[in-house]
């Protein structure tokens, strides 16, 4: 008789975490060995991660399908900005609070939009978005229609010199990316990622099973847009500049995002990191050819969604069993005689 094992890390996984534990260190002490320009670019990376990995939790576990994150991306800046210069806070400090105003925020906006199924959610959270610009276009006091800047006093409070603040920057970016990636990959391990998966898989046999479908969508909504406000601070904060049109563009913060799940692979973890390479590498070497760019960019997204529907990682999972994070269980059967 054969005796089960059940196990999750593999040999892939550990190596893998091997990698990315020595990759950190490298990325870590980027502003010694790196240009300004490349830090800037890599700190861009780190943010469209972690917009990319938050999107994939709402859209690839939870279905909970938006365009309409770039609202809590502008609420994060615009309340960088107002808690700043009206409050008096340090910039950090700002930002941490703006997520905690978005979750709340987030909660009486998921009552009215969960009503809604399918495209008719996705149009909800799109209207959502809007309504967020608009209001924010008619406060004079942030400048209105046409933004405003960041005082010099605040951004001289985040650190002595250009380079240090750059470099500040950077690893509030590299520490964001790093604390939504753990997040989103212990809340998929724990007792409410099963009931996620499960409720992705069927809704209707994850209710049979007891699993409050409403209350478990709600917190994944709360989280995400907690998180997607932090980010959003961070952005403009990098940019030092905030204007409507910026912050609430859904083609930098939502479809951009899309792209970068979509081909990555959604509903995976190693998906949204794939895609992010792929789009940056796009876009470094296509930006210099116009709207070019952008048709290359819906090429691949129309190419990939029909030879890989999974995604380049779903394509490379299925074929050689990988799996970076080790979410999924396996079943190893023993030889009673080798234990």
């Amino acid at each position: 008789m054969t005796v089960p094992t059940v196990y999750r890390a593999t040999r892939a996984s550990r190596i893998a975490m091997i990698i990315a534990a020595l990759a950190l260190i490298v990325l870590a002490a980027a502003p010694w060995w790196a240009g300004r320009a490349d830090l800037r670019l890599m700190g861009e990376i780190f943010l469209y991660l972690s917009l990319a990995c938050l999107w994939n939790l709402m859209a690839g576990y939870a279905g909970l399908v938006s365009v309409g994150q770039q609202a809590f991306v502008g609420f994060g800046g615009y309340m960088l900005f107002a808690l700043t210069i009206f409050g008096g806070l340090h910039p950090i400090t700002a930002i941490l609070l703006a997520g905690l105003l978005a979750a709340v925020l987030s909660v009486p906006i998921a009552a009215l939009i969960f009503r809604l199924k399918g495209a008719y959610f996705a149009i909800g959270t799109w209207v959502v978005a809007e309504v967020f610009r608009l209001t924010f276009a008619q406060i004079s006091a942030l400048g209105g229609g046409s933004g405003t800047s960041l005082p010099v006093g605040i951004v001289r409070s985040l650190a002595d010199g250009r380079s240090a603040r750059e470099a500040l920057s950077y690893w509030l970016a590299l520490g964001a990316a790093i604390l939504v990636i753990t997040a989103v990959y212990l809340f998929l391990r724990s007792r409410r990622g099963l009931a996620l998966t499960a409720i992705r898989d069927s809704e209707v046999a994850a209710s049979g099973l007891g699993i409050d479908i409403w209350r478990t969508k709600l917190e994944v909504y709360v989280v995400t847009s907690a998180f997607t406000a932090i980010i959003g601070g961070l952005i403009f904060l990098q940019k030092l500049r905030i204007s409507p049109d910026a912050a609430f563009s859904v083609n930098d913060w939502t479809a951009f995002v899309i792209f970068i799940v979509v081909i990555g692979g959604i509903g995976t973890l190693e998906g949204p990191i794939i895609g992010t390479l792929l789009f940056f590498l796009l876009r470094e070497t296509l930006a210099d050819f116009g709207t070019i760019y952008l048709l290359v960019l819906g090429v691949v997204a129309i190419v990939v969604m029909l030879k890989a529907p999974k995604g380049v990682w779903g394509l490379i999972r299925d074929r050689y069993d990988l799996e970076l994070f080790p979410l999924s269980y396996r079943i190893k059967l023993n030889d009673p005689k080798d234990t």
